[in-house]
């Protein structure tokens, strides 16, 4: 059997690391190392992981560099064929490791594996939708305009994909090996996806089962859309120094997606006047994703208009509601392609 190498940045996050860790320990598939790195987490979240009695379970601890640094330190250590990444408060299916290993010794041009995602509120419970992303052609200029995997705790990569993108360099006194760009503080994931896709030969790919349960979490990283809009740009730059024509040709298209995303984000963060700013300046900067994307971009302008509008009873309400039915319409879709795959 093929080893995995689990890394599992450390920090702050004493209310959910117990649960990330028994969600490894509970797979189904074995042979696999647990890597925990201590980015120097100021709570009780490494006094906790220590209490698991497991060989497989390792701590690293250094001094705080981020979650890029952190998985970059992960993967230094890491002796597996493949590097499954989790962040540390989402959890894994007991199956997660076992498809994914299937999926990638079954397809050989596939470098990530990725799966789809459930989201969980802050005590676990299931929120009744999806993230639905698209699972094979995932070209370069689509990685621009959307991220397919969707979060941290997502993908399964072969290890030969990160040597190939790896960088050698002098950040903290001393040459060391990096995967991840360690100057991004957000964006890390979709910038190392986009240099897989446009700098090697490797394919990203998605199986239909939501194996990773994303927690929302308002207090996260991702919660400050305005950050999360200037490390995109970020990307873009960063993108641009090495293949400028796909950036010149899908920059303004990218960009657009990018802030009627970050509308999406503020709705569910009930952020009304900045919902409403970002999907109008979506629109603004390129119209097209109307016609492009029209029930996508329709459903997010309505939730921002009614998060304006309405009452927050009634908006409540009728968010409920959208949720509800969307949820199942996307449950329904799941187990419609996972018995199309199992049957093909």
């Amino acid at each position: 059997m093929k080893k995995v190498s689990v890394i599992v940045p450390v920090y702050n996050v004493e209310q959910y690391i117990a649960k990330t860790i028994r969600s490894v320990l509970a797979q189904t598939y074995s042979a696999f190392e647990l890597i925990i790195v201590d980015d120097e987490s100021p709570d009780r979240s490494i006094e906790i992981c220590k209490q698991f009695n497991d060989p497989r379970v390792r701590i690293i601890q250094q001094k705080n560099r981020g979650l890029a640094g952190a998985r970059n330190t992960g993967i230094r250590h890491a002796q597996g064929d493949y590097i499954a990444l989790l962040d540390s408060d989402d959890l894994w299916l007991p199956t997660k490791l076992e498809q994914h290993v299937k999926h990638l010794e079954q397809s050989p041009e596939v470098g990530i594996s990725f799966s789809r995602s459930a989201f969980i509120d802050e005590a676990d419970q299931p929120l009744g939708v999806y993230q639905m992303p698209k699972l094979k052609d995932i070209s370069g200029s689509y990685l621009l305009c959307r991220n397919p995997i969707g979060n941290g705790s997502a993908p399964v990569i072969r290890r030969e994909v990160l040597d190939a993108i790896a960088v050698s360099t002098n950040l903290y006194g001393t040459e060391e090996t990096f995967y991840f760009d360690d100057q991004f503080r957000q964006s890390e994931d979709i910038e190392c996806w986009i240099r897989v896709v446009l700098q090697t030969d490797w394919k990203i790919e998605g199986i239909p089962d939501a194996l990773t349960l994303y927690r929302v979490n308002t207090e996260s990283l991702s919660a400050n859309v305005m950050k999360q809009l200037a490390s995109w740009e970020q990307v873009v730059e960063k993108t641009r120094t090495y293949a400028p024509d796909v950036v010149a040709q899908w920059e303004n298209t990218a960009r657009a997606y990018q802030l009627r995303y970050l509308a999406r984000r503020c709705v569910r963060m009930q952020d009304r006047t900045m919902a409403v700013k970002l999907f109008h300046r979506s629109l603004l900067t390129n119209w097209k994703i109307i016609t492009e994307e029209p029930r996508r971009t329709m459903i997010t302008g309505a939730a921002a208009y009614l998060l304006w509008a309405l009452p927050k009873p009634l908006y409540h309400w009728s968010e409920h509601l959208a949720l509800k039915v969307t949820g199942a319409s996307q449950k329904r879709r799941i187990q419609s392609e996972q018995l199309s795959g199992a049957s093909a």
